[in-house]
């Protein structure tokens, strides 16, 4: 279990460094160019997600995101006692990857953003991003192929900063990491509780959808059954 809650930590750890230096490089590569700035932000993000995914999966899965943890729990493919304990490793990591991002480009370590982004049109973004990151996953693993899940969900994250106006954070750790940075990819705390109610609220409305769609227990590529994410999975 130790091993498993250290992969957790380091894997949202380096998550939210790369979410959060990637902004900041791209703001001072690209001034003035929000467009671009947000590409090279959803670029760097795809591609390194399905690093860390392929680094950390085999130890603990990879989940880095509580919402996949809890959705696995409440699919009976990962024990409440993990599920729960994974929570706060989660998070802590993804704080100490905004300090460390931080850091990295010489501003102070911690330094509360003051983005606001709570309104209608976001939560309804974080509901649909979190249900669908979830179904990419799920789908995946409970039909006999998780060993495609870090690539897929690397372009679903990719591709879910330009289709949802929230930039698709569907991750309540990352959202409480990106509270500690005032950049680019910052939040600003009064926003923050908004964006995780509507994650978790994805994440219940895609347990049954998961349920109902993929009800099969076959057996997935890696050896396990289908619902297994240890070794194999993401975000």
């Amino acid at each position: 279990m130790f091993r498993k809650l250290t992969a957790e930590f380091l894997g949202s750890a380096l998550l939210a460094a790369l979410v959060i230096g990637s902004g900041m490089a791209a703001q001072r590569l690209s001034p003035g160019d929000t467009g671009l700035q947000l590409l090279e932000n959803a670029a760097a993000t795809a591609a390194g997600l399905y690093a860390i995914i392929l680094m950390f999966g085999p130890i603990s899965g990879g989940h880095f995101n509580p919402v996949v943890s809890l959705a696995d729990a409440a699919l009976g493919a990962l024990p409440w006692r993990h599920a729960l304990a994974y929570v706060p490793a989660q998070i802590l990591g993804c704080i100490a990857g905004a300090v460390l991002a931080n850091g990295m480009f010489s501003t102070d370590l911690i330094s509360i953003s003051t983005t606001p982004r709570a309104t209608l049109a976001h939560g309804v973004s974080e509901i649909v991003a979190t249900l669908c990151l979830l179904l990419v996953i799920f789908s995946l693993v409970r039909t006999g192929r998780a060993d495609r899940a870090p690539a897929a969900v690397g372009a679903y994250i990719g591709a879910a900063y330009f289709f949802t106006s929230s930039t698709s954070f569907a991750n309540p750790a990352i959202t409480i990491g990106r509270m500690f940075s005032d950049s680019f990819a910052g939040i600003a705390p009064s926003s923050a509780p908004a964006f995780i109610v509507a994650q978790l609220c994805g994440g219940a409305v895609a347990v049954p959808l998961i349920r109902g769609l993929y009800p099969a227990t076959t057996t997935d590529a890696a050896g396990g059954k289908n619902g297994e994410l240890v070794g194999r999975q993401v975000t």
